[in-house]
C-alpha cells in the first residue's frame, strides 16, 4: 500500500471507542503488509479523560448533523490465502482486493494522512473531512454463532491447525462444485477479524458514534450457510453484525434492511432470515434460470434466488429477489430496479438501519460478474439508500474481483457516504426481458407491500369469480370470430386432434370453399395489440379508455373481395391454463412457441393445405408468429406450392435454411418479402445490417415505420402488388381489373 497505516491507528482513542477488547492495529511506521508487530494501545487514566471528553464532542457534533462516515480496516484479513501453491495459484478472491480499496481511499484524500499531532484540531474544525477509523477486532464464538452451529465454527477454527500439505488438499476438494472455496493456514484469523470489523462497524452506525460507515473487510460472507462454507465465505459477516446490532440495541436497531448488489445472490443471507420479519432482505442478483453461480441447491427444499422465493411464515414478505435473466445489465437496470422496487418496499418497510452487502462484481470490468454497473450507478444507488433509517447506513464488503472495478466503485460510494452529490450521468434503456422481470417482481410482492399494488391484478381472486371472468384475449378472439363470420362467413377449422384442439380452439378460422378456391391466403399472426390507460388509482381500465389494434382485417378485407379463400391462425402470445395465477405471466419462451406453432402449422398443411387443388397459395407471417412461416418451410417440402411469403418483423429474424434442401434459402430470397421495422436491432450496427440481407433471411426490408400495426398499413399497397406480380393469371397475362 501507499504511505503508512498511522493515521487511522490512533484516531480511535480521539474518536473515544471503546477499545479494550479490540485487535491491535498495525504500529506507526510499519509496512502495510507486515502484520507482525503491534501497538499495544493501552487506555491510561489520560486516555479515559480524553474518551469522556470526545464523548461530549461527539454528541455536540450529533446534535448538530456533523458525525463523520467511519471506515474499517486491518492489514491482517490479506493473510486469508489460497494454501495450493501449483502453477497457477491466483484466485479471483484475491487478497489485494481489500487493500486496492484502501490504497484509493488515501490517494483520493479519504483518510488522513498526516501528523498525529494535528487529529484533534482536525477532529474539533472539520470532523466530516475525513473517514474514521473503526478498529476490526476478532469476532467471539458467541456472536458469530448467533447465526452459526458451534460445529461450523470449530470447523473453521481447525484450519489453523491443519498443516500445509492438508490444507492444500482440502482447498483443491472444496474447490468443485457448489462449495467453491479455499483455505489456507490464517484462513480462521482473516475470518473472524472479517466478522468482527462487520460487526463494529455496523454497532458504530446502529450507537450514533458515527453516521454511516463502509467496512472493508474479507473474506466475504453472502454465501456462507449457517452450517457449512460456500463460494468464497467462511462465516456471514452481515447476519452476524445485523443479529449483534438487534440483540444490543433492541430498542432503536429492531428493523434492519439488508441490500444486497453483489451480482451473485447471497442464498445464506437468505436462509438465514427466510422466516424473520424484522429483517428485510432485497437482493439484485444473476440468476439466469438457475445457471448462475450460486445456481439451484441440491436440496428442493432450500429456496433459491428466483423471484417467487418471498419468504416463510413470518417473514413472508421480507424476501425480495430481483432476478436478472442473463449477464450483461448495468446502470439502466439497476436503477429501475431501486426506483420500481428496492426503494419503494425500503421505505414501507422503514427500516432503523441499512446494511449493504456491497459486493461490486457487477461493475464494469469484472468478467466473473459480466455485467456493466459504473462507479456512478453505486454511488446514486447508495444515495438513495441514505434517506433510508436516518441515514444510518453500513457499507460491508462483499464480492468484486476486478481490483480496478472494485476499487473506483468503492470509492464512488465512499465519497457519497462523506456527503458529496452522486454525479450527474445519462441512465440507458432499460433491457426488454429485465423489465419484464421487475414486472414480475411487483406482481409477487404485491400481496405483502401496498405500494407494488397499483397496477396488480388479482388473479386468483378472479379465478374465483369463473362465470364472471374471462381472459381478455379470449373476448377479443370471440369478438374477431363473431365479426369475421357475419363479415365473411368464416368459421372455425375443425382440429381433430384433442390437446391441439384446446390450445387453439376458436384460434383457426377458414372461409367456407376452401377447398375448391384458386387463390389461397394464409395468415399466421400474433394477437391484436392491446392499448389502454388504466386508473391510477384502483387499477381499473374504462372501455372508452383502451382500444384493439388490428393490423390484420384489411388484409383480410382485401382477400375477400380478390376472391381468395382465407387461413386466419392467431397464435397466443401464452396459452392460459386454469392453474395459472400470477398477475403478470410472462410471453411463452421461444421453445414453448416453437413446439405449439410447429405441432399447429404442420397438422394444418397435412390435413388441409397440401390436399387442395389451388393455383397460388401465398404465407403472410406477422409478429412473432412469423416463426410459423419458418418452421413450415423447414419441416414439410412444400415450397414449390407457394407463390410467394411476406412478413412483418419486429422480434427476432428467423433465417430459412435446410441441411436436406441445399435451394430453400436462394428459393426464399427470390419469392419473400420481409419487413422489419424501423426501430430493430439490426439497423443499428452496419455489420448486421449487412447480414441480414443474405439471401437465408429472405428478401428484407427496412421499414420506415416502428410496430406491427403501422408496417402493415404503411405496407399494405407494396405487398398487395407484390401478390397480385406472382399470381397465376398475372405470370400468364389474364390479369383482372379487380385484382390490381
Amino acid at each position: 500500500m501507499e504511505g503508512e497505516d498511522q493515521s487511522m491507528t490512533d484516531a480511535p482513542n480521539v474518536n473515544g471507542f471503546d477499545e479494550s477488547h479490540v485487535a491491535p492495529a498495525p504500529a506507526v511506521g510499519q509496512e502495510d503488509g507486515d502484520a507482525s508487530s503491534r501497538n499495544d494501545m493501552n487506555i491510561d487514566a489520560e486516555d479515559s479523560e480524553l474518551s469522556s471528553d470526545t464523548d461530549v464532542l461527539i454528541k455536540t457534533m450529533r446534535r448538530r448533523g456533523l458525525l463523520p462516515t467511519g471506515c474499517c480496516y486491518d492489514d491482517r484479513m490479506k493473510l486469508h490465502a489460497n494454501a495450493d501453491f501449483g502453477p497457477s495459484p491466483h484466485h479471483p478472491e484475491d487478497p489485494r482486493r481489500i487493500e486496492e480499496i484502501m490504497k484509493i481511499f488515501k490517494k483520493a484524500g479519504l483518510v488522513y494522512a498526516g501528523p498525529d499531532s494535528e487529529l484533534v484540531d482536525i477532529l474539533s474544525d472539520t470532523p466530516t473531512k475525513y473517514m474514521w477509523r473503526i478498529p476490526a477486532r476478532p469476532a467471539t464464538k458467541q456472536e458469530i454463532c448467533t447465526v452459526h452451529t458451534s460445529r461450523h465454527y470449530d470447523w473453521v477454527q481447525s484450519l489453523s491447525d491443519m498443516s500445509t500439505r492438508d490444507l492444500r488438499v482440502l482447498s483443491h476438494q472444496l474447490d468443485q462444485g457448489r462449495a467453491s472455496l479455499y483455505v489456507g493456514s490464517m484462513s480462521y484469523e482473516a475470518a473472524i477479524l472479517s466478522a468482527g470489523g462487520c460487526i463494529e462497524t455496523c454497532k458504530n452506525v446502529a450507537s450514533g458514534q458515527v453516521k454511516n460507515a463502509f467496512a472493508i473487510i474479507r473474506p466475504p460472507g453472502h454465501h456462507a450457510e449457517y452450517d457449512s462454507p460456500m463460494g468464497f465465505c467462511l462465516f456471514n459477516n452481515v447476519p452476524i453484525g445485523a443479529k449483534v446490532c438487534q440483540n444490543e440495541y433492541p430498542e432503536t436497531c429492531r428493523k434492519i434492511l439488508i441490500l444486497d448488489w453483489d451480482v451473485h445472490h447471497g442464498n445464506g443471507v437468505q436462509n438465514m432470515f427466510y422466516d424473520d420479519p424484522n429483517v428485510l432482505y432485497i437482493s439484485l442478483h444473476v440468476f439466469a434460470n438457475g445457471d448462475f453461480y450460486p445456481g439451484k441447491p441440491e436440496n428442493d427444499m432450500i429456496p433459491d434466488g428466483d423471484l417467487d422465493k418471498v419468504g416463510d411464515g413470518p417473514g413472508q414478505g421480507k424476501n425480495v429477489n430481483i432476478p436478472w435473466p442473463s449477464q450483461g445489465m448495468g446502470d439502466g437496470e439497476y436503477l429501475a430496479a431501486f426506483q420500481k422496487i428496492v426503494m419503494p418496499i425500503a421505505h414501507e418497510f422503514n427500516p432503523d438501519m441499512v446494511i449493504i452487502s456491497a459486493g461490486f462484481d457487477a461493475a464494469d470490468g469484472d468478467e466473473l460478474g459480466g455485467c456493466f454497473v459504473t462507479p456512478g450507478c453505486y454511488a446514486h444507488m447508495t444515495h438513495m439508500l441514505m434517506s433510508l433509517a436516518g441515514g444510518k447506513v453500513a457499507v460491508c464488503l462483499e464480492g468484486g474481483y476486478n481490483l480496478k472495478a472494485i476499487s473506483h466503485s468503492a470509492l464512488a460510494v465512499a465519497r457519497t457516504l462523506m456527503g458529496e452529490p452522486p454525479p450527474k450521468m445519462d441512465i440507458p434503456p432499460i433491457e426488454k426481458e429485465a423489465a419484464r422481470v421487475l414486472a414480475r417482481v411487483q406482481a409477487v410482492q404485491a400481496p405483502y407491500w401496498e405500494c407494488m399494488r397499483p397496477g396488480i391484478v388479482n388473479v386468483p381472486e378472479l379465478n374465483d369469480m369463473e362465470k364472471n371472468a374471462s381472459r381478455l384475449h379470449d373476448v377479443i378472439r370471440g369478438y374477431q370470430r363473431q365479426v369475421l363470420s357475419e363479415k365473411y362467413g368464416m368459421i372455425p377449422l375443425f382440429i381433430q386432434r384433442e390437446a391441439l384442439y384446446k390450445s387453439f380452439e376458436n384460434q383457426v378460422l377458414v372461409t367456407p370453399g376452401i377447398q375448391s378456391k384458386k387463390k389461397v391466403l394464409f395468415l399466421i399472426h400474433d394477437p391484436p395489440e392491446l392499448k389502454a390507460m388504466p386508473d391510477v388509482i384502483d387499477n381499473t381500465v374504462d372501455p372508452h379508455n383502451g382500444f384493439v389494434v388490428d393490423g390484420v382485417t384489411s388484409y383480410i378485407d382485401w382477400a375477400y373481395k380478390n376472391n381468395f379463400a382465407i387461413l386466419d391462425a392467431n397464435i397466443p402470445h401464452y396459452i392460459t391454463h386454469p392453474e395459472d395465477i400470477d398477475a403478470y405471466t410472462p410471453r411463452a419462451d421461444e421453445r414453448t412457441l416453437q413446439r405449439q406453432i410447429q405441432e399447429l402449422v404442420c397438422y394444418i398443411w397435412d390435413n388441409y393445405l397440401q390436399l387442395y387443388d389451388f393455383e397460388d397459395l401465398f404465407i403472410v407471417g406477422i409478429g412473432n408468429a412469423y416463426l410459423g412461416v419458418k418452421i413450415l418451410l423447414t419441416n414439410r417440402d412444400c415450397k414449390n406450392r407457394i407463390a410467394g411469403v411476406v412478413n412483418f418483423v419486429t422480434g427476432n429474424l428467423r433465417p430459412v435454411k435446410s441441411e436436406t434442401d441445399p435451394d430453400l434459402s436462394t428459393w426464399y430470397k427470390q419469392n419473400s418479402l420481409v419487413y422489419v421495422t424501423n426501430d430493430h436491432a439490426c439497423w443499428s450496427d452496419e455489420d448486421l445490417a449487412k447480414k441480414v440481407l443474405k439471401k437465408r433471411f429472405g428478401g428484407v426490408q427496412k421499414s420506415t415505420e416502428i410496430g406491427l400495426a403501422r408496417m402493415m398499413e404503411a405496407h399494405s399497397n407494396a405487398v398487395r402488388q407484390f401478390i397480385n406480380g406472382r399470381l397465376s393469371q398475372q405470370r400468364s397475362g389474364n390479369t383482372t381489373e379487380e385484382e390490381k
